[in-house]
């Protein structure tokens, strides 16, 4: 679905806004603390009912007022669509697609993907795996959404096998009772693995590609970094027995995917260590790029991609090769506190939206 319009009221700065969106690149302009950052929030929460800033959606609801609301209307080849958000906290959000109500809007067939840069998610490249194993399972949940349970069934029996190695060592069980769940375990890991391997697999190449047009020096490439090699879940449940001595020492497994690791590199060299802060800026912008591509292949459509204050730290012919790639590959929101930050800004092809503080002025909206 092509995002067309975003309605919010009570969000954040917002009293009551709407933002009209182009087909292709649109800009929002305005002075720092204007609000430019919320309306990316609110595009993301009406498309997910989540924050991609926050865990205390508290703060997603204007103060003074009791809840918020947001609305995303779209379109695609088979007409209209459109998804809400009603937020209280303290209660459950209020969720619709197309007037029907729904649990979970990732569940709806017509919900646009995302693919989101904040400042903040540099962390994703140089912070620890943690952060780099969950994306990537969003990366295979968006591309095979049937899989996302996979994960949830590792982490599920994780915990079953964690919590049992604690009652090991407090006497409260045998050590023979492990091994009913190393193979439940390593069923769930082996899937696991080989899910985030083919997800990496999807991306390198359009990474590699990105991170050249980008200029971030090279090679530049993306590798997935498994704990375990086991040809089977069996071989895998038979590592974890031969470490069962390690982790009832530890007090947890100590061995699996939920060790595993996403390397990022150029020229050989961890960008996690060894990038500077420009590199590993261009390292993630050429990775949501790969991950657009690589959506737009396998689920048919291009996510809307939602970047936030990422010219500023460019300099200028960086800033013309991420505005040449986004206006190549489907729907963009840019922020930026300066128009000409973004290359071809003024062109009749890219929408412009001004913002001042709780105000919004759609300045030219491409056909």
């Amino acid at each position: 679905m092509r995002v067309e319009r975003l309605q919010l009221r009570d969000f954040r700065s917002y009293e009551d806004a709407a933002v009209t969106l182009g087909p292709g690149l649109t800009v929002i302009h305005g002075p720092n603390g204007a609000g430019k950052t919320n309306l990316l929030e609110a595009l993301y929460f009406g498309c997910t009912a989540r924050s991609c800033r926050t865990t205390n959606e508290r703060a997603l609801v204007r103060f003074g007022a009791a809840t918020a609301r947001v609305v995303v209307d779209g379109r695609d080849g088979d007409g209209s669509h459109q998804l809400t958000v009603g937020f209280e906290p303290g209660e459950p959000k209020r969720l619709t697609a197309d007037g029907a109500p729904v649990q979970r809007l990732l569940d709806a067939p017509h919900r646009p993907l995302i693919c989101v840069f904040l400042p903040d998610r540099l962390e994703l490249v140089k912070g620890p795996p943690g952060l780099r194993r969950a994306h990537l399972d969003q990366v295979v949940a968006a591309l095979w959404p049937g899989r996302s349970a996979t994960r949830r069934a590792y982490a599920q029996a994780l915990a079953q096998r964690n919590a049992l190695i604690s009652r090991v060592r407090s006497g409260a069980s045998g050590r023979a009772a492990v091994a009913a769940w190393d193979l439940e375990l390593a069923t769930h890991g082996v899937a696991l693995r080989d899910d985030r391997a083919a997800a990496t697999s999807a991306i390198a190449e359009l990474f590699r590609q990105h991170a050249e047009a980008l200029g971030l020096g090279g090679p530049a490439t993306v590798s997935y970094r498994p704990r375990t090699h086991a040809a089977t879940a069996v071989e895998f449940a038979a590592e974890l027995s031969e470490r069962l001595p390690l982790d009832l020492d530890r007090g947890f497994t100590g061995h699996g995917p939920h060790r595993d690791d996403l390397l990022l590199r150029s020229e050989g060299r961890e960008l996690r260590a060894y990038g500077s802060q420009g590199q590993q800026r261009l390292a993630l912008l050429s990775l949501l790029l790969a991950e657009r591509d690589a959506l737009s292949a396998a689920r048919d459509r291009a996510p809307l991609v939602l970047l936030d204050d990422v010219m500023s730290e460019l300099d200028g012919d960086r800033r013309r090769r991420l505005a040449d790639e986004l206006r190549s590959g489907g729907q963009a929101v840019v922020t930026t506190t300066d128009l000409d930050h973004v290359p071809g800004a003024r062109d009749g092809a890219v929408a412009r939206v001004a913002v001042t503080r709780g105000s919004v002025l759609c300045e030219a909206v491409a056909a």
